[in-house]
């Protein structure tokens, strides 16, 4: 009897892993067609900001508020306590805080805005310098309309949108050093320091830089406080890139991160799972109080600040989840996944692939195009055209205008910003997403730019309206 040959296939190099849930609830979407988009462009102003949802197939446009919350976050919210003081919602939000992240004290606001514009209020004056790692939109405008002045200090890395530097959010910090020696320590308030840095391109700081800026700033007696937002994310790079810590649970590298500050700004929105809600968290009992009483003013109650008790549940219950060392990788192994499925097509993004996004080097994509045509805005709008794929413009548009010239700033970076929003998308819609973007690259040479037809005040990325160029 002849034995039947068994043939025998290559092994991977590694072993495939999928996500650590099942889906439980779908949200069905529409497709449309090639002509229903251009429709709905053009009456956006090519702005992707003012798309409605409805006319959207893939939506990247922000991880903040979209990611899909569990079956424990949901069960949290059929035990929200409403009551307007005291709820016992706040109380578990504030232990979470205290034990994931280490502050002392716990301010609730809307969302991480309302935090940033506390911290202003409170500790920026008029003629103050805040330096910071790059800057972000609403945290810089809170900054200026306190009246202090922005001042980078990030490494010279992180405007490469080519260099392989595995921390590209990292504080310079002989430019820090620079600054205070020119200005003087009085008149710093805090040093701004986000982990993730977003505008970079989702660019993790390392711990042994953050722990050398709390040794600089702590000798000129100057705070820290972080932008915490995608924290979380942060402490994953560390744990992957950084020597010494391979071996250490997520949880326990963030904890040691928010360490080296004084203060945080956190938007639940991202790392914390959740639709609405954010905090200010605190050492200092003196700064406590004044934005414990401020909030009265512009959010809510200090036990609420903005929130129903539900939402303070799904938040502290999101919290905890964030943490888990399989969730975190599974969230940047599908950032990851597109990312790489980009560079093997040959589309220009920034490396390396960071966090919460994929960036899309719009320099690299429109070389014909200046600055001022805002090229970044004009590759998400075509983007939208060919599939239906929301994005995010970060550019030339986004960077606003100098308070005090007027002038356009003009950052190095002009991104298109592809975000993936927490346990939502399939690799298939990532699939859908790269074949997109290779196609709109492909067709580069034919693109025009835009013409700025309205132009708000404030953080004009989110309303500005546009026309393409003859």
């Amino acid at each position: 009897m002849n034995t039947p040959a068994v043939h025998s296939r290559p092994r991977p190099a590694r072993r495939s892993w999928a996500e650590p849930w099942k889906v439980k609830v779908v949200e069905p979407i529409r497709m449309t067609t090639p002509e229903d988009r251009m429709c709905a462009l053009a009456a956006a102003g090519y702005n992707t900001f003012l798309l409605k949802s409805e006319d959207v197939y893939i939506d990247l446009l922000t991880d903040s508020g979209t990611s899909a919350m569990s079956d424990w976050q949901w069960a949290g919210m059929m035990l929200g306590d409403e009551a307007y003081a005291g709820s016992r919602n706040f109380y578990h939000l504030e232990e979470t805080v205290q034990q994931y992240y280490g502050y002392r004290h716990v301010v609730p606001t809307h969302q991480g805005r309302g935090a940033e514009h506390l911290l202003s209020t409170i500790l920026v004056e008029p003629g103050d310098y805040v330096p910071g790692n790059m800057y972000f939109t609403t945290t810089r405008a809170h900054q200026e309309l306190a009246g202090g002045t922005f001042v980078d200090v990030v490494i010279p890395e992180a405007h490469d949108p080519a260099s392989e530097h595995p921390f590209k959010g990292n504080v310079d910090l002989a430019a820090l050093e620079a600054l205070i020696a020119r200005v003087g320590a009085q008149r710093i308030p805090y040093v701004c320091v986000a982990v993730t840095v977003n505008m970079a391109g989702g660019q993790p700081v390392s711990m042994a830089n953050l722990r050398a800026v709390r040794e600089l700033t702590q000798r000129h007696g100057i705070r820290i406080v972080l932008d915490a937002t995608r924290a979380v994310e942060n402490a994953y790079f560390i744990q992957q890139r950084e020597a010494g810590h391979h071996d250490r649970k997520v949880a326990e590298l963030l904890r040691e991160l928010c360490s080296y500050s004084d203060a945080c700004t956190m938007s639940g929105k991202k790392d914390a799972l959740v639709n609405i809600g954010g905090w200010l968290a605190v050492n200092e009992t003196g700064l406590y109080e004044e934005a414990s009483n401020l909030v009265v003013l512009y959010e809510g109650l200090h036990t609420y600040g903005g929130m129903a008790g539900r939402d303070m549940e799904a938040m502290a219950r999101g919290i905890v989840e964030s943490v888990d060392d399989e969730h975190i990788k599974a969230r940047i192994g599908q950032v990851e996944y597109l990312g790489h499925a980009l560079i093997e097509m040959g589309v220009p993004i920034v490396r390396p692939i960071g966090g919460h996004a994929v960036y899309l080097d719009a320099k690299a994509f429109y070389p014909h195009l200046a600055q001022e045509a805002f090229p970044a805005q004009a590759l998400a709008a075509y983007l939208y055209e060919d599939a239906g794929i929301r994005a995010m413009e970060r550019g030339i548009v986004s960077a606003g205008r100098s308070k005090e010239t007027g002038e356009h700033h003009h950052p190095a970076l002009e991104l298109v910003r592809l975000t993936i929003p927490r346990r939502v998308y399939t690799q298939a819609h990532m699939d859908i997403v790269a074949e997109s973007a290779a196609a709109v690259f492909d067709a580069r040479e034919r693109a025009v730019g835009l013409r700025m037809i309205h132009e708000p005040r404030y953080l004009r990325f989110f309303q500005a309206r546009f026309e393409r160029l003859a």
